[in-house]
């Protein structure tokens, strides 16, 4: 595994970050997809043994039971100091209604920290824009949760760079704690980040750590194959299309440069993104332990910027999605 610090920040984490959406009860929320605790344990200790020092999930996975089960995990696989550990707040978990007013923020990091087990999270994140809500009232709530103690950094999740930059104005003119980190929809079908916000992200020292990496799969396996998850993931179908043309030319030009560096599709797109100025840690998601044995090998490719080119080259503007 290789590292990299966190932004402008200290903390030193992997170059990749296990995304935690996987693990949950399956009878709590809104994905029966996903992992018991018995099963995902095993998946979260062999990311520990693989190198992996980042974790990250929210207060709305599986209604609460992604943070339990990572919680507990860590404190039997891991060291509290040597772990980094992220979660968001935005969406409704239980009585905890959508949003981001100072009320629901400092009680959703509390129960976050009840279910994680621990006294701080290394990193809280905005999970989308709050339109109902003025930003001052979010950005200040969150620098109380860092002031506080119970953070000690705090990121944003997909919205327009416009608000990124307004919010990020604001946190300099009144002395708020920054955004350290922009969790963005970012992958090879997916570029629109590269218009607006990694140009911000890099003139302000803030890490990207792309979410849906591989295209939730569907960089993973021959262009069009579906799995039980794909056709039950209505979020991501409001994604991608599987008639665009363009991505399919460029799920071809992946599978060519893979062959080429005797490496899997997903490896592949992988260390595309790891090439990127800025990213810092593409958050990878794994329900099997080999699936996550070879995401882990990634970090070891490197690829040609002839290659880069080549995969890059059949892509076509596309819709906004991800956020409102």
């Amino acid at each position: 595994m290789q590292y990299d610090t966190l932004g402008h920040t200290g903390l030193r984490v992997s170059r990749l970050c296990l995304g935690c959406m996987t693990f949950g009860e399956p009878d709590r929320g809104k994905h029966a997809w996903t992992l018991p605790e018995d099963s995902s344990r095993p998946i979260i200790q062999r990311a520990i043994e693989g190198g992996i020092n980042f974790f990250d999930t929210a207060n709305s996975y599986s209604d609460g039971s992604s943070e339990e089960i990572v919680g507990r995990a860590l404190r039997d696989f891991a060291r509290r100091d040597d772990v980094v550990v992220a979660t968001k707040v935005f969406h409704q978990v239980g009585d905890l209604e959508e949003g981001l007013s100072r009320a629901q923020i400092l009680r959703s990091i509390d129960d976050s920290l009840k279910r994680l087990g621990m006294d701080y999270v290394d990193l809280l994140q905005i999970h989308r824009w709050d339109y109902r809500t003025p930003i001052e009232e979010t950005l200040e709530a969150l620098d109380e949760v860092v002031k506080s103690g119970k953070a000690r950094f705090i990121g944003a999740s997909s919205m327009h760079a416009r608000q990124f930059a307004h919010a990020l104005a604001l946190q300099k003119a009144n002395g708020w704690a920054p955004f350290v980190t922009m969790q963005d929809h970012y992958n090879l079908i997916y570029r629109e980040e590269e218009r607006d916000m990694l140009p911000l992200c890099s003139q302000e020292g803030v890490a990207v750590i792309p979410w849906s990496p591989l295209a939730r799969g569907r960089l993973t396996r021959p262009w069009g194959e579906t799995t039980a998850r794909l056709v039950s993931d209505e979020f991501g179908q409001t994604l991608y299309s599987s008639t665009e043309e363009n991505d399919e030319q460029i799920a071809g030009e992946l599978e060519r440069v893979a062959q080429e560096v005797e490496a899997s599709r997903a490896q592949t797109a992988l260390a595309w993104l790891l090439s990127k100025r800025g990213v810092a840690a593409p958050i990878i998601g794994a329900s099997r332990e080999d699936q996550l044995d070879e995401l882990l090998n990634a970090v070891d490719i490197t690829l040609t910027p002839e290659q880069i080119a080549s995969m890059e080259a059949p892509y076509q503007p596309h819709p906004v999605v991800g956020f409102k």
